[in-house]
Formats: C-alpha cells, sequence, structure tokens
C-alpha cells in the first residue's frame, strides 16, 4: 500500500533531550489514526516535524511514496498537511476571517483587500463546522473555546489531504465535540488522513481506525483501536497499569468554611450565585459553554470585578479587587488558559515555580537566593514528576502537561487555604491525570479547601465531594459527588434556565 504519509526511524533531539528515537508512523487515506502517549513522549515534536516545523534529525519521511523533507509549514501545506496545534497560534486584534484566510486574502485590483468576498468565504468554512459566528468578530473577544474552532476552520481552509489534530477538543463541550466529529467523518469519507492527537480516552474509540502507541520518545506499537481495549492502551502508554476508580468520598460536612460566597454578581455572565467550600473540601463546578464557571472563579481571585456580592475566608470578609489582594487572603488561582495567564513562557521552570512567592526568596537587599531557589524547585519537580532536563529550562520547551505542572507547584509553594483549578487536567494524558488527581485528593485530605472546574463530567464526578452545575450565569443547584450522582442529572441542572424556584445551596 502506498501510504499519505509515511515515516521511518525518525530521530529529534533537542538540548539534553532525546526527543524521538527512531520513531515510526504511516497514515492511509480516509482513515484517523490515533497518536497516543503521555505528556513528553514525543507526539507533538513527530507532527511538528511532519508539519514541517522542525527538521528531523535522521530518518525518512515519504509522501505518497515520494521522498519529502519540508522545510516549513508552507511547504508542508503544499504537500497537502495541514495541523491544528495544541496551542493556538492565532492573531487576537485582527478579525476571525482575517485570521483563517491570512495570507491568502482576496484581492481586488491593485491589490486592495476584497474585505466582502474574505468574509463571504469565511462564512462558508465556518458553515462547514456549524460555527455561528460573524467573521469580522475580532478574535480576541471570543472564548478560548471559540478560538479553538477557529482555529480548526483556518485549518479546513487549505483542504489539506492531512490532517494533524493535535487535541482539539479540549476547550470543546459536548455539542461542540459533535459537531467536529461530523467533520471528520466527512473527511474521511473525502479521501482525507486524520492524525488525531487526544487524551479524552473515549474519543479514541468513537473515531480512530488505529492507534500507534509513543513512550518517552520512542515507538511502542500500532494497534487496531476497535479490537484493543483502553486498559490495554493506556498501559501501553506508560508503561504500568493505571487505576481510574474513584476513592470513598470522606465527609467534610462538619468542617470548617473555608472560603464562602454570597450573592456575587457581574453582568449577566454572573448572577446572584452564592456557596460555600469547606477546609477539606473539593467542590466541582459543571455547565455548559458560556455557563459562568470561569467568570465566578476570576472575580473571586480579583481577575474581573463584580457588580455586587461578598466574599467571606475563613468567615472573614475580604475585599478582593485584585489577584494580588486575593493571593494575600490565600486564594489561588489555576487559569483554564495556563500559556497567557499562569506562566511566563519565556523565563525558567524555577522562575515560574517561585514567582508567586518571591518574597521568601530575598533578602532585605532585595537579593534573590538562587540555591534555596533551586532546591525548591527541584522538590517540586521531583514531587509532580515533572518532565525537564533541568530547573533552567525555558517553560516554553516543556509539553502542556508538564506546563500545567508547573504552575500547579507555583501555588502549591504559596501554601494557599483555598485553590481554584480551572480545567487542571486540559491537555494532560490520562498517566499524569491520576496523578493530579491522587495530589488534589492529598490536598484536600491535609485541609485545604479546593474549587475544580471541568468540562469533563467524569473527572467532576470522580473528583468532587459536591458539584456545583450553573446555567446562563445562575447556579441550579448543587448535587453530591461521587456515584450518588449521575451525568443526566448534572445535564439537567445545565439546561435549567428558568431557576426563579431553585435554592442556589439546595443539595439532593
Amino acid at each position: 500500500m502506498t501510504f499519505l504519509v509515511e515515516m521511518r526511524g525518525i530521530e529529534k533531539r533537542f538540548p539534553g533531550v532525546h526527543a524521538l528515537k527512531a520513531v515510526q508512523f504511516d497514515l492511509q487515506p480516509g482513515e484517523v489514526h490515533a497518536l497516543m502517549g503521555e505528556n513528553g513522549a514525543g507526539k507533538s515534536t513527530l507532527m511538528k516535524i511532519m508539519s514541517g516545523i522542525y527538521p528531523r534529525d535522521g530518518g525518512e519521511m515519504f509522501v505518497d511514496g515520494q521522498p519529502a523533507t519540508p522545510d516549513g509549514p508552507r511547504a508542508a501545506q503544499d504537500l497537502g498537511i495541514g495541523i491544528i496545534h495544541q496551542e493556538l497560534s492565532l492573531m487576537n486584534d485582527l478579525t476571525a476571517a482575517q485570521n483563517v484566510l491570512i495570507g491568502r486574502e482576496p484581492r481586488r485590483s491593485f491589490g486592495r483587500l476584497d474585505e466582502p468576498a474574505l468574509n463571504a468565504k469565511t462564512a462558508e468554512i465556518f458553515a462547514s463546522l456549524n460555527l455561528a459566528m460573524d467573521p469580522r468578530t475580532q478574535v480576541g473577544t471570543q472564548t478560548i473555546a471559540r478560538q479553538q474552532l477557529i482555529e480548526i476552520a483556518k485549518a479546513l481552509s487549505y483542504n489539506p489531504r492531512v490532517l494533524i489534530m493535535d487535541e482539539p477538543t479540549a476547550a470543546l463541550n459536548d455539542a461542540e465535540i459533535n459537531e467536529l466529529f461530523k467533520v471528520i467523518a466527512k473527511l474521511k469519507a473525502d479521501g482525507v488522513g486524520i492524525v488525531y492527537i487526544s487524551h479524552r480516552m473515549d474519543e479514541i474509540k468513537r473515531i480512530a481506525d488505529r492507534v500507534t502507541i509513543l513512550r518517552d520518545g520512542a515507538y511502542i506499537d500500532t494497534v487496531d483501536a476497535a479490537d484493543t481495549p483502553l486498559s490495554k492502551i493506556i498501559q501501553l502508554m506508560v508503561g504500568r497499569e493505571v487505576t481510574q476508580n474513584a476513592p470513598d468520598i470522606p465527609d467534610t460536612t462538619r468542617n470548617d468554611v473555608a472560603l464562602e460566597v454570597q450573592n456575587l454578581s457581574h453582568g449577566k455572565d454572573v448572577r446572584n450565585v452564592s456557596f460555600s467550600v469547606r477546609k477539606g473540601e473539593i467542590l466541582g463546578f459543571a455547565g455548559l459553554m458560556g455557563a459562568g464557571r470561569t467568570e465566578v472563579a476570576r472575580i473571586i481571585f480579583g481577575a474581573d470585578p463584580k457588580d455586587s456580592g461578598a466574599i467571606f475566608v475563613h468567615g472573614q470578609q475580604v475585599d478582593i479587587r485584585t489577584p494580588n489582594a486575593a493571593v494575600q487572603a490565600g486564594i489561588g488561582y489555576l487559569s483554564e488558559d495556563r500559556k497567557h495567564f499562569g506562566l511566563a513562557v519565556d523565563m525558567t521552570v524555577r522562575a515560574n515555580i517561585a514567582m508567586a512567592h518571591l518574597g521568601e526568596f530575598t533578602n532585605r537587599l532585595g537579593v534573590l537566593d538562587e540555591g534555596a531557589m533551586n532546591d525548591t524547585a527541584l522538590a517540586y519537580i521531583d514531587q509532580l514528576g515533572i518532565r525537564t532536563p533541568s530547573d533552567m529550562q525555558d517553560v516554553r520547551l516543556l509539553s502542556g502537561g508538564n506546563q500545567q505542572k508547573v504552575v500547579i507547584a507555583k501555588w502549591l509553594l504559596r501554601d494557599c487555604d483555598v485553590l481554584i483549578f480551572d480545567e487542571p487536567t486540559r491537555g494532560i494524558d490520562v498517566g499524569a491525570k491520576s496523578e493530579i488527581y491522587a495530589l488534589l485528593e492529598d490536598l484536600a485530605a491535609q485541609g485545604c479547601a479546593i474549587i475544580v472546574i471541568s468540562s469533563e463530567l467524569p473527572e467532576v464526578m470522580r473528583l468532587s465531594h459536591r458539584i456545583a452545575v450553573m446555567c446562563e450565569g445562575r447556579l441550579t443547584g448543587i448535587l453530591p459527588g461521587g456515584a450518588a450522582t449521575t451525568q443526566e442529572q448534572i445535564m439537567e441542572l445545565a439546561t435549567q434556565r428558568d431557576t426563579a424556584s431553585v435554592g442556589t445551596e439546595d443539595v439532593i
């Protein structure tokens, strides 16, 4: 068989890291070939070589049976290879249409931009995705989920024969995922080959034909998706068995209240929201995109202003108008967008871990104690299993999951009483997820009050002592966590628009 793309013995090295070790991969026309592995396994690096972003250090690549060495993304596009990156690469100050067709804008005479044609062509692409968005919309005003859909539209605008999707559903809700899968089915029917990278194991069973597994930069195996149990795929990925069963949830109802929010409001995004979190409790927040979960978290952390309402920490009302005020009150926040709001990506792992607690590493003359920072960073690197050559590695060179662990380390060092985790495992593999879950449970056992916001219902149900459900800015109910609650019960509250008769602290 002549493959659309075939890669043999691919090698890639970075300073201090042997990222790919004689890796092989192939893609057939009209198939979805899932590429699986833990963070740092080499998945994104391999795809960046295929798409011309990185040069390979060894091995061979063939497109339609012919040797190929794309020396840049444009050369890869000329070969029919498109990529949707895990980290968004949009320009926030431009419109959606300008982003989708950048460098290929329709022109009138004398090179003038044909804006009506630009918007019309983009509208056609949006329609194929069932994306209801004005092409003239400024990208920076859109949520991460909608920016992800714009990124997908941009890749499809090239009419690729090979489409690489790196975590395309990480920011999408169930309805948007279903629409994306319809697009994938159509592309398959048209003979397009799709490389699909995802940490959501259920998606692999839904759409993948074959699965190739990488581990620590090496090729492990290629298996048939339909005939291989997920437990086997996970074991191949991590080299060990991973338990996914939820532990028994301890009773926290007698613990002191660590955080209480009363009648919090901000425009239409947050409407009269009240809840409390006790010491040692994990309170999960569920809801559809736009329900107001992240907005509540940002107000509590002082990143956005509130119109009305009150916030209490350990029974004392606190006036939080800035993130610094929140940190001083003992509240930490891990943003859903770690790249822009959680990390200084051009700084080192050490600096990022220490940045929320620099006073502890500074003497009276304002001089940093680099030795103490080094010891602390290395301790958290070991505790969280952060894969990095050293604590002096730039964060931008780490995988997405390891970047997330650096953010977590930053707030663990701060020793906050209340921690808000917004999509804590987005872009993190199944092995690292289990480590993050164990970490959250351990923090709760130590008395920390934790809020977890997640678009993955199984994750919310597995972690939470209670589950707060929001719809259109309102808290529509609070359910017990664990096996006592079903996804259907959560979705009923997540779509309950008339909340006038629902008490915000009603526990079913």
